[in-house]
C-alpha cells in the first residue's frame, strides 16, 4: 500500500480480514468448548409464538456496532448535495435500481445453479420461524418447512437459500460506513461521500425492508415483514435517531473538534469490537460446516467478489460516460460496490437467526471486504487519468 496513505484507518480497520480470520478460530475453538451456546442464546429472546424473534444478548451487541457508524453521519450535508445532482442520481440509481437486482441474479447464478453440487444438494439449514406463522410441524412456508430442530420449531430450508438470502441482504444494503475510508484513500471528493452517505442512511430506512422482502419473497425464502421492519427499527431507526441526537448534543457543548478528535475515537473502538464479539458468536455456531466444508466459505466469496467488481465497474464506467471528474467518479464507484455489512449482519441474525447459513453469508461480506475494496481504490488511483 505504498502509494495509499492510511492515516484515517484505525488497526482494526486496516487488517479487518485479519481480526475477521481470528474470529474465525476463536469462534470454532467457542463452539467446541460450548456446544449449546445457540440455545442458550435463544434462551435469553423475546419469543412470539414460542419461536426466538430477538435475542437481547445478541440485540445490545448489534446496537453497539451500528450506533458509532451512525454518530459519524453529518446530515448536514445532505443540503449540499443540490450542487452536485449527477453524481448523487448516479449514485441513488446504481445502489437502489440495478445493485440489488444483479446480486440476485449473480448469487442464484452461482449458489443455485454452479455451485449447487458443490454446497450439496440435499444440505439443509434451519432458520428461525417468522413471527405469527402457525408453527404446525410439517407445514411448508415458501421453500421451507417447518420441523423440531434441537427442541425448538424451526424452518428447515435447503443451505443454498439461506446463503442466497444473505447475499440478498448484503445487496441491498449500501455502505455508509467503511465508505468514507475507501473514498479517502482514493482521493476523492470526500464532500460528495458525505452526501451519499447522509442520504443512503435516509433512503435504506425506506426501502432496505421493501427490496429486501420483495427479493427474499421472490427467491422463496420465508419472509418475516414484522422481523423485517422490527430490524430496520432496532438496527437502523434507533442507531440513526441516536446517533443524530448524540452528536447535535456533543458538538453544541463539547465542540466539532472535540467530538471528531476524543468522541469518535473511542466510538470506532466500540464498534470494531461489538462487530468482531458477533463474529465469534456466528462462526461458533457454524464452526462444523466449516471444519467439514472448508470450500463453503469459497462459493458464497465468488458471487460477492464477482457482484462487486460489476457494480464498481458499472458506476466508474457510467461516471465516465457523463464526464464526471475524478474526484466524483471514485467515490461513486466505492459506495456501489461497497457493502454495509452491520446491517445485512444484523438483519440476517434477527431474520433467520445467528446460527443460519444467511448470516455465515452476510459475514464472508465482512471477510473479502477489505482486500477486495483496497485492489478497487489502487485501481481508481491508477486510472485517474481516464478523467478530466
Amino acid at each position: 500500500m505504498s502509494e495509499i496513505k492510511d492515516r484515517n484507518m484505525s488497526v482494526f480497520e486496516k487488517y479487518l480480514t485479519f481480526w475477521v480470520l481470528l474470529c474465525v478460530g476463536v469462534g470454532i475453538l467457542l463452539g467446541k468448548a460450548i456446544p449449546n451456546l445457540a440455545r442458550t442464546l435463544d434462551g435469553l429472546s423475546i419469543f412470539v409464538n414460542d419461536a426466538p424473534v430477538v435475542s437481547i444478548p445478541i440485540a445490545i451487541c448489534l446496537f453497539f456496532m451500528m450506533y458509532p457508524i451512525m454518530v459519524k453521519i453529518d446530515f448536514a450535508e445532505v443540503i449540499k448535495a443540490g450542487k452536485s445532482l449527477k453524481p448523487v442520481g448516479l449514485t441513488l440509481f446504481v445502489n437502489w435500481a440495478i445493485k440489488p437486482f444483479t446480486m440476485y441474479g449473480i448469487a442464484f447464478l452461482f449458489l443455485g445453479i454452479l455451485f449447487k453440487g458443490f454446497i450439496g444438494e440435499q444440505a439443509v439449514d434451519f432458520v428461525k420461524l417468522p413471527p405469527g406463522v402457525d408453527g404446525v410441524l410439517g407445514s411448508i412456508h415458501g421453500s421451507g418447512k417447518i420441523v423440531l430442530h434441537n427442541g425448538i420449531n424451526m424452518l428447515q430450508v435447503p443451505l443454498w437459500r439461506s446463503f442466497f438470502a444473505g447475499c440478498i441482504l448484503l445487496g441491498v444494503a449500501p455502505c455508509t460506513a467503511m465508505v468514507l475510508v475507501w473514498g479517502f484513500l482514493a482521493k476523492g471528493n470526500d464532500g460528495h461521500t458525505l452526501v451519499m452517505v447522509a442520504i443512503n442512511s435516509l433512503v435504506m430506512l425506506l426501502l432496505y425492508g421493501v427490496l429486501g422482502g420483495f427479493l427474499l419473497g421472490v427467491g422463496r425464502m420465508p419472509v418475516p415483514w414484522e422481523a423485517l421492519l422490527l430490524s430496520i427499527g432496532i438496527y437502523v431507526a434507533l442507531p440513526l435517531v441516536a446517533g443524530c441526537f448524540t452528536r447535535i448534543l456533543i458538538v453544541k457543548h463539547k465542540g466539532i473538534n472535540w467530538f471528531n478528535e476524543k468522541f469518535l475515537h473511542i466510538l470506532t473502538f466500540v464498534s470494531i469490537t461489538a462487530l468482531l464479539v458477533t463474529l465469534v458468536l456466528l462462526f461458533s455456531l457454524k464452526g462444523e460446516i466449516i471444519l467439514s466444508q472448508p470450500l463453503m466459505i469459497l462459493w458464497i466469496a465468488v458471487p460477492l467478489f464477482v457482484q462487486t467488481c460489476l457494480i464498481f465497474s458499472i458506476t466508474y464506467w457510467a461516471a465516465k460516460k457523463m464526464s464526471f471528474n475524478y474526484k466524483d467518479a471514485a467515490p461513486s464507484a466505492m459506495i456501489g460496490a461497497s457493502n454495509h455489512f452491520e446491517v445485512a449482519i444484523a438483519t440476517a441474525t434477527m431474520l433467520f437467526g445467528l446460527s443460519s447459513g444467511a448470516a455465515l453469508a452476510t459475514v464472508v461480506g465482512v471477510l473479502i471486504e477489505v482486500p477486495v475494496m483496497l485492489m478497487l481504490v489502487r485501481f481508481c488511483l491508477k486510472t485517474k487519468h481516464w478523467f478530466k
